[in-house]
């Protein structure tokens, strides 16, 4: 049997930056699980040879702006990216010359992670599937904080991870675990 992952697949790792400490809804909680998890993928994409490509969200003023000094790799994460892109939207390819880079390189495949699961990763993850990637969301790999509604329901961390689930499952995106996607690195290695 052919293993799921092959040479055409890089992990994209979005928005992982200081800079939503510096914001009113940044909480700890759940934290240090998804740093995890997400270094547990980064770490088994970088030894399978998968590219990493690295993206940080950037915007005039405030926490997200370059001369704040806070669009760094947020601690203790540690990435050595094969790319870095700079955005200023919420999909990671708009405007960052990423789709070229994927193209040119012949990636046809996209590991999904990051920061905010119902935001930025959400949105890429939609528009390559749009634009005809294949797309794995690894959603336990994404992280996000608790959000209001307009009734004054508070939706958890743990519900918009799965409602971003819901939506995309099936249609832009397959779900995917961490340990899913080591797996799948482990068998084609092995292949």
């Amino acid at each position: 049997m052919e293993p799921y992952m092959s040479e055409d697949t890089a992990l994209l790792v979005i928005d992982v930056q200081e800079s939503f400490r510096h914001r009113p809804y940044f909480t700890e909680t759940g934290l240090s699980g998804y740093l995890e998890r997400q270094q547990r993928l980064i770490d088994g994409a970088t030894h399978a040879g998968l590219p990493v490509i690295q993206i940080f969200h950037e915007e005039d003023g405030g926490p997200f702006d370059p001369v704040s000094g806070f669009v760094e790799t947020l601690a203790p994460l540690v990435i050595a990216p094969d790319a870095i892109f700079r955005k200023r939207r919420h999909s990671a390819l708009i405007g960052t010359g990423l789709d070229v880079h994927l193209i040119r390189n012949n990636i046809r495949r996209l590991i999904i992670s990051g920061i905010r699961t119902e935001q930025c990763c959400e949105t890429t993850t939609r528009h390559a599937s749009d634009l005809g990637f294949a797309v794995d969301f690894v959603a336990e790999a994404t992280h996000t904080f608790p959000m209001r509604d307009e009734t004054g329901r508070l939706w958890s961390a743990d519900d918009i991870r799965a409602r971003t689930e819901l939506v995309l499952a099936g249609r832009f995106a397959r779900i995917a675990s961490v340990d899913d996607i080591l797996g799948e690195l482990a068998e084609r290695e092995a292949a």
